[in-house]
């Protein structure tokens, strides 16, 4: 299994959680064993330009705080974008650390169907006008060097298009509107097939008193004998105990009660980050 994230240049520059990811990257019991980050770098971020979006030069500089090789290719050459992505896939494989492709290219139309680049971009747009689509470049290429002929081109493109338009067409399909099962992915098992709740009831989830005794008591005692803890911990064990005895409860202790409760059961529970180990929360 290897793992792709795609990303947009300004979101991978931007968002906190991609800074986050990365040091989470090689973490024991978090890391993917190597990501491929692809960075789709268009060179604008909805309307804003680069110099306003960043202080770094490049959008995946970020990704240098773990030292991942970063790969910046023309994607206006496909034969290029292939070549780096196999050097980017042997990487991950063979180091099992994250890489990074920031294919470098630009975004032909708006952000989205009423945006118009041309009110806050127009000299960008400019040019972009005149640039010819990579698809009819690599094309011409292809058949001036004999690759492809001109009708094998064309008989291509019109098989892509079929597919297209025969997809748009199966979406207009009214039956595909009761499909809610999948399409609001619920939860097996607790919706019908029409997306409405099975039952508002809930199954009882309390257990006996002796239990929750029981799990107070192992949660105030220390697991090995003859081991010397921290006083402040000592008196919190202390005071732990003496509320079980007392049948009283506070938050932390009702947390542990029911991480106890979900133990018994025979279910695994992880507690994880940086708060935990020493129970500040």
């Amino acid at each position: 299994v290897m793992s792709i994230l795609l990303h947009g240049d300004a979101a991978f520059a931007g968002q906190g959680v991609v800074y986050e990811t990365f040091h989470l990257s090689d973490l024991p019991s978090y890391t993917t064993n190597g990501t491929i980050h692809v960075v789709v770098n268009n060179q604008i971020g909805f309307t804003t330009d680069p110099r306003m979006a960043r202080s770094s030069p490049y959008p995946t500089d970020v990704a240098r705080v773990v030292n991942a090789p970063i790969f910046h290719v023309n994607a206006d050459d496909p034969e290029a974008v292939m070549y780096v992505c196999s050097v980017a896939a042997e990487w991950r494989n063979t180091f099992n650390k994250d890489v990074v492709v920031d294919l470098v290219c630009y975004r032909r139309r708006g952000h989205n169907e009423m945006d118009e680049p041309m009110f806050t971009q127009p000299l960008m747009y400019k040019q972009i006008h005149k640039q010819v689509p990579v698809l009819k470049k690599y094309a011409d290429k292809l058949i001036a060097d004999g690759t492809v002929t001109l009708q094998e081109f064309e008989e291509e493109i019109a098989k892509y298009d079929r597919i297209c338009e025969e997809a748009y067409t199966r979406s207009k399909d009214n039956k595909i509107l009761h499909i809610k099962h999948w399409l609001d992915s619920p939860w097996p098992g607790f919706f019908n097939a029409d997306g409405e709740p099975k039952s508002m009831s809930c199954p009882p989830t309390g257990i006996s008193e002796e239990l929750l005794t029981h799990i107070g008591n192992v949660a105030s005692s220390v697991p090995v004998e003859d081991f010397k803890i921290h006083s402040g911990l000592s008196r919190i064990l202390k005071a732990r105990s003496e509320m079980t005895k007392n049948r009283i409860v506070d938050w932390a202790l009702a947390e542990y009660m029911a991480f106890g409760s979900v133990l018994k059961e025979g279910i695994h529970v992880r507690l994880s980050g940086q708060d935990v180990e020493r129970g500040t929360f």
